[in-house]
């Protein structure tokens, strides 16, 4: 899940610059940003792009737990295993 970003830049209008600005001190406007971007890009529908986005998430989310880590079944981990049978549901 090593994924490498490259920066790019954009002009925007004022009153979506301030909104991004605000976004940002949350920590949120660079992944905004990339996930409209890559859902342009993509050519997905709203619907599937933000299951796709859950269903991302969702496994970020389990291959992080410390929980889980270290545990495994049938000689897998399920830090590894689990992420990717959640992967399998994006459409």
């Amino acid at each position: 899940m090593n994924e490498r970003l490259i920066p790019y830049s954009v002009y925007l209008p004022v009153e979506h610059y301030e909104r991004i600005k605000d976004l940002a001190k949350q920590r949120k406007a660079s992944a905004l940003i990339r996930d409209a971007i890559c859902m342009i890009i993509e050519d997905k529908d709203l619907y599937s792009s933000g299951y796709n986005k859950g269903i991302e998430d969702a496994a970020k989310a389990v291959a992080s737990y410390k929980g889980i880590q270290g545990l495994g079944v049938q000689g897998r981990y399920l830090d590894e295993l689990l992420p990717e049978m959640i992967k399998e549901l994006q459409k």
